[in-house]
Formats: C-alpha cells, structure tokens, sequence
C-alpha cells in the first residue's frame, strides 16, 4: 500500500505553509511572497477539480536576522521556490548575504541541503529551515577566511604534486546549461578530457589533483538524477612542474563528443564508437568500469 501524495494533497500543504508563514511573519521585510501569480493558480487547483496543474512554482523569500551579540547588522536572505512535488521533494533554497564571500556562501547553502535532506523527508520543512539558518548562518561569516589569509601570506603556493583523472557517471547529461558549465570550468581550472552528453553522460577530466577536486566539487552540486565517481587515476609527479602535468595528459583539451546518437530522442550514444575512442587514447580499460561489458 503506497502511501504517495497526490499532487492536491502537495498543493494544500504547500498553501497552508504559506498561510502559517504568513500569520507568523506578517511584515514583508521578514516574508514576501515574489510571485503572487503561482500561489492564485494554486489555491485555484486545489479549489477545482477541473484545475489544470500550476504553470510556475510558488516562489518568496525570507530574510532572517540571526540573533548573535556581534551580528546585530547582519541579515540573511532565504530565496525559496517550492516545486511541485514539494513537501514530497525538498524545497529549492538559496541563502544570500553582503557579509559572505562566494566560497562560504555555496559552503552554507551545501551544508544547508544535507541538513535539509537529512530531516526533511516528505515534511513541511521551512519554518525549521529558517531556524537553521538563524542559528547556523552568521557562523559562515567568518569560516575559512583563516585558511585564505594564509595562503596569501605565502609567497610560493605549494606545488600540487598529484595528477589526477576522474571518470564520472551521470545518468543523463542533456542540459545546455551544465554542458557549458563543464566544458567552462574544465577550461577555467586547466583541466582537459572529454565530455559525452545523451543518455548515458560521461565525463573524464584531468589535470592537478586540486583542481580535479574543485571540478567535482561544482558539478556535483548541481541537480543529478544520479552522478558520481566512476574511476579515479592519481600519478604522483615528479618535480610537478608544467612540463611533468602534459606528459601526464591522454587528452589535449576538455571537448565535447557526440558519437552518432540513435535512439527514440537522438541522444543515445553509439558506445562502440565510444569503445574506440577510449581505445586510441589508451584507456580502453574503463570501457568496462562504465558498462561492465568487453568493449568490441
């Protein structure tokens, strides 16, 4: 017997979370809703049973002071967005501040989601996603600036002594916006390798270990079906210097590879063209990582 809401029932939950937030923070510098549109629409599909489903997601922000001695100036603002499935699937949530840096924001909004996905499951979870960032967000503030002033400190940046090569697995790569993203970070961290969008999506970077990491660390916190590290190469270099990092490298720069797609929706890939892909660039071994099959 499952027990899986129906779309109405989502609905009527996310309209009386609403009207909670509302009663609850009455003033519109602490709750706004930013699309006064979707919440008509849906109050209307949960009023009529001939209703077509909402077009847009019901979106609004709260802005939260958190109450700390020293951060009395402080203020953070929660960007939310309910999906429709929402409470079932986790609400869309970014907090922004002028206080935080770029790396201690996407440091706090990750931390934020696992917190989320951690106690959250099909519940209505704003109010206690407001009180985490009240009591949690102004410690972000001053996280890792320590770690960054060190390093400007020192002249001569360790050298990264590690080449590293990841094989990543998706379950579909289709997205324009993340095919850019990958080709542009790859470019943007030295990285090179290849990138093979349809159904399913592979991707191979390689270049430093740091670099590799910081590559995995963005891609992954995109929204995936499914993605995650299929294989990993690490070559220690010796010396580690410009030079050492090319002799290292099977790819010459990060591009996309589109081999005949075939398939209902033309994106399945020919993987036998990919087998020798691999295979003029000796990595034919990883064939069968991916596919647990003998290439041919």
């Amino acid at each position: 017997e499952t027990t899986e809401m129906t779309d109405r029932e989502e609905a009527e939950i996310q309209i009386s979370e609403l009207d909670l937030l509302s009663s609850m923070f009455p003033y519109e510098e602490e709750f706004i809703v930013t699309d006064q549109l979707a919440v008509a629409e849906l109050k209307h599909y949960v009023e009529n049973e001939s209703a077509e489903m909402p077009s847009s997601k019901v979106q609004f922000m709260l802005n939260v002071k958190p109450e700390v001695s020293n951060a009395s100036m402080v203020e953070f603002s929660m960007a939310c967005a309910l999906p429709f499935k929402y409470p079932t699937v986790l609400p869309e949530i970014t907090v922004r501040s002028s206080f935080l840096s770029r790396s201690q924001q996407i440091h706090l909004n990750s931390d934020l989601k696992t917190y989320l996905m951690q106690n959250c499951n099909g519940e209505p979870c704003m109010l206690s996603a407001r009180e985490w960032v009240k009591d949690h967000a102004a410690g972000y503030i001053d996280k890792e600036l320590s770690a960054s002033s060190v390093t400007t400190s020192n002249a001569v940046p360790s050298e990264d002594t590690t080449f590293t090569r990841l094989w990543i697995y998706s379950h579909h790569i289709y997205n324009k916006q993340k095919r850019k993203n990958i080709i542009d970070w790859a470019k943007e961290l030295s990285l090179s390798g290849f990138c093979m969008p349809g159904k399913p999506g592979v991707v191979c970077v390689e270049g430093l270990q740091s670099s590799c990491e910081e590559f995995w660390s963005r891609i992954r916190r995109l929204t995936w079906k499914r993605i995650l590290i299929r294989h990993r190469e690490d070559v220690s270099l010796e010396g580690g210097g410009h030079a050492e990092i090319q002799k290292q490298r099977k790819f010459s720069t990060l591009e996309e590879k589109c081999f005949d797609a075939h398939g209902a929706r033309g994106n399945h890939m020919d993987l036998g063209q990919l087998y020798r892909f691999l295979e003029e660039k000796g990595c034919a071994d990883i064939f069968q990582m991916y596919f647990g099959v003998e290439g041919q």
